[in-house]
């Protein structure tokens, strides 16, 4: 019989924590033990020596206030906790532009409540949407750990009792969160920016880009399409890796409860930055309430948000960043614990890519309220996790509004308001979740099941071999893409050039894909949260620049994929296989331009994707 969950309630009919899911906890727990021990002895070190500005020199403390304004007589004086604010804000990115006034409504908050907060710095955010298909996208990933390190920087002035996280979108939330980890000893909240309002239908939008790639639209029609799609201020409304985001963080209690998917530039969203402000300066080691971000960060939350991806669909970049974040925490996973948590969790959601909806109608269906609610009823995830709101996860699904503009919370939704967008966990619209690892003589790879019909998730047909994505839109436009196919796109991993989305591929792929061939899409690269209804094996590692299988496979050789027994195989004679050479990749054109010079030593350091496709994390680590 499997234990009973610790809850902060103690309520005896709490459901018993599912099987799975606690193996899957206590072999990550395990294989943790000494690299989590030493995380945490070093976060308690730093915890023991006190709020740090008390320490600074007369010169060090001078430079610190200098500017503080109003702030300064209590800065200089040591009078109430103080926050610092790393914040992602720029006017570029549509779900990073509401954050430019957040600093000034934290700073009058936490005045307010008898506190003071300063930006500490800022971090790069750049738009995977802006840069898809272009080179830049070659920064994308390793954005991220630059994001990590600017975190770093900004919290390195060691003034600061707790911390607020302002960003959004996909390599920024991770990067904050890897960063903010090494300050560990310090209680962190992350605090949103909301998504736009509901633009054109998904399913419109697709179709105006498929017709796009078939020649079938013209260039001011597909503009026009993706004009009234991304639209206003806010996150995307898809659900993305940056949607996803917002998802880890309400599993792992990272934010005020219900706050990912409140709209920007609304009284109830600016309630919720004030009461985070708030909540942030209760929780620090100086009171009563210390919620340190080490542990609220533990093998649990991590479980949780493997779980919670499994169960809305949510995107496969965090297939990397969830491995880096835990990583940051002095946590193993690996993608063995993707598979069996997301084999054991039922499908809740569909939101596009994976179903019609957007985030606001799943939000108005129910949204991550109802979710954790049905997967904590189902004893999927765990209860007893250090939440920065200070209560337990099932206060997590709490939803928030303004009663005569005082913020409260209320109970979510018993049932779904809408069952083709959300269900509950007893009528799931799958019995298992969205992710499989597939593994073969190929290697090891990551599929976002949930996005492809069943009649789509099996196929056996010949490669066809590319080194790009422009190399197969290429060969589509000459008319060269006949019969069935697995399209291998080689020498797309991070130590090749960053591992690059290929989600310009899509359109092309699906075209293929509804004019009656059997089509699938092998990389080492990624697709990201946009991964649509073809099956793409993708993540595949060791990477074929890193002298992976990949690189042994010629045109012509036949490859079956099975998303549904996780196996990914080139059927080839054994002895043939093995005494293949692998064939050269052609990477001197990504190593130029766009500031691709500069990243260099990221792509000589990066570790393998299941490893997070991480640089960070060395000798010294």
């Amino acid at each position: 019989m499997p234990a009973r969950r610790s809850t902060s309630t103690g309520a005896p009919d709490d459901p018993p924590l599912h099987p799975v899911v606690e193996r899957v906890t206590a072999r990550i727990a395990g294989r943790s033990r000494a690299t989590r021990a030493e995380y945490l002895a070093q976060m308690e070190a730093a915890r023991a020596q006190g709020p740090y500005r008390h320490r600074l020199s007369c010169g060090n403390l001078a430079h610190a206030f200098a500017a503080a304004g109003e702030d300064k007589p209590a800065l200089r004086a040591g009078r109430g906790p103080h926050i610092g604010i790393v914040t992602a804000y720029n006017d570029m990115l549509s779900a990073h532009q509401p954050l430019e006034h957040y600093p000034a409504l934290i700073r009058m908050a936490a005045r307010n409540a008898g506190g003071s907060a300063q930006v500490a710095g800022g971090v790069p955010a750049m738009c995977d949407g802006i840069t898809q298909g272009r080179a830049g996208m070659e920064l994308s990933l390793f954005s991220r750990d630059v994001i990590a390190m600017a975190t770093a920087v900004a919290l390195s002035h060691d003034c600061f009792d707790a911390v607020l996280c302002l960003g959004v979108c996909d390599k920024i939330v991770p990067g904050l969160l890897i960063g903010a980890l090494r300050f560990g000893h310090l209680p962190v909240i992350f605090v949103p920016a909301g998504p736009m309002p509901s633009g054109i239908p998904n399913k419109q939008k697709a179709e105006v880009r498929q017709r796009y790639a078939l020649g079938q639209a013209s260039r001011e029609e597909l503009l026009d399409a993706e004009a009234a799609s991304y639209h206003a201020p806010g996150t995307c409304t898809f659900y993305g890796t940056a949607n996803s985001n917002q998802m880890l963080m309400e599993v792992m209690g990272l934010h005020l409860p219900g706050s990912a998917f409140v709209p920007p530039n609304t009284p109830l969203r600016d309630a919720l930055t004030v009461a985070a402000t708030e909540q942030a300066l209760r929780i620090t080691a100086l009171g009563q309430e210390y919620r340190p971000l080490a542990h609220t960060i533990d093998e649990k939350a991590i479980v949780n948000a493997l779980v919670g991806l499994a169960a809305t669909g949510g995107s496969t970049n965090h297939t990397l960043h969830l491995v880096a974040i835990a990583r940051a925490a002095g946590l193993l996973i690996d993608w063995d614990d993707f598979d069996a948590l997301s084999r054991a969790t039922p499908l809740l959601a569909r939101i596009y890519p994976n179903g019609a909806a957007d985030v606001n109608q799943f939000e108005a269906a129910g949204g991550i309220g109802f979710v954790i609610s049905q997967l904590l009823d189902a004893g999927l995830l765990h209860e007893d996790i250090a939440c920065v709101h200070g209560g337990s996860l099932r206060r997590q699904a709490m939803q928030p509004y303004l009663e005569d503009l005082a913020l409260r919370w209320r109970a979510s939704p018993a049932q779904s308001r809408d069952p083709d967008i959300v269900r509950p966990a007893a009528a799931p619209f799958d019995a298992e979740g969205g992710l499989r690892r597939l593994q073969g003589n190929l290697g090891r790879a990551v599929v976002k099941i949930s996005a492809v019909a069943p009649e789509f998730r099996r196929i056996q047909a010949p490669a066809r071999i590319f080194d790009s994505q422009d190399a197969l839109l290429a060969a589509f436009q000459a008319g060269a893409l006949e019969g069935d196919f697995v399209a291998v796109v080689r020498g797309q991993g991070p130590r090749a050039n960053g591992m690059p989305e290929l989600h310009k591929l899509t359109p092309t792929l699906a075209a293929l894909q509804d004019r009656g061939q059997r089509v699938a899409l092998l990389t080492d690269g990624r697709m990201s949260g946009a991964s649509g209804k073809v099956l793409a094996a993708i993540h595949l590692t060791p990477e074929a620049a890193d002298g992976g299988p990949l690189a042994k496979l010629r045109e012509g050789d036949p490859v079956r994929i099975d998303a549904e027994a996780g196996t990914l195989e080139a059927l080839v004679d054994a002895g043939e296989w093995q005494a293949r050479a692998p064939a050269a990749l052609a990477l001197d054109g990504n190593r130029r331009g766009v500031g691709r010079e500069l990243f260099g030593l990221l792509r000589g350091h990066v570790g393998p994707a299941e490893e997070g496709a991480c640089s960070l994390f060395g000798a010294d680590a």
